[in-house]
């Protein structure tokens, strides 16, 4: 192992606004105190409940992909974990997300954009067998 993983950094125009949005679908912090950076008007944070850490960093010409057109690919994308699909989707939109592909009604994901524009997807998940 060569180092370990701090946190996954999104540019965006307004990090205090997509960190608010993210924390409203994962739940956790926004700007916790934290000895590895420091939070400022360029910068936010999300420590989330179950661990990894969402960094949000001021970019003024954010130019948000453009999915699915290559011309401006996505890079990356977040994927969630949700026990029903359609309540999520309620949820995400009620806070400033916009369906990208809402898929057929059985297909167990769709595909989102945040407030600025990250592809992000929602993944029907099956309860653990007991």
């Amino acid at each position: 192992m060569i180092a370990e993983l701090q946190c996954v950094v999104l540019d965006c125009p307004d990090p205090q606004r997509l960190a608010e949005f993210y924390r409203s679908v994962l739940g956790g912090t926004v700007d916790q105190p934290d000895r590895r950076w420091s939070v400022d008007a360029d910068w936010a944070t999300l420590h989330t409940p179950s661990g990894p850490v969402l960094a949000f960093q001021r970019a003024p010409d954010h130019r948000p992909p453009s999915w699915p057109d290559p011309a401006r690919p996505q890079q990356f994308h977040l994927d969630f974990g949700v026990p029903d699909l359609d309540r999520a989707q309620e949820q995400v939109l009620a806070h400033g997300a916009t369906v990208l592909d809402g898929g057929p009604a059985d297909r167990g994901w769709r595909v989102y954009a945040d407030p600025a524009g990250h592809p992000f997807c929602l993944v029907r998940h099956q309860a653990a067998a007991t």
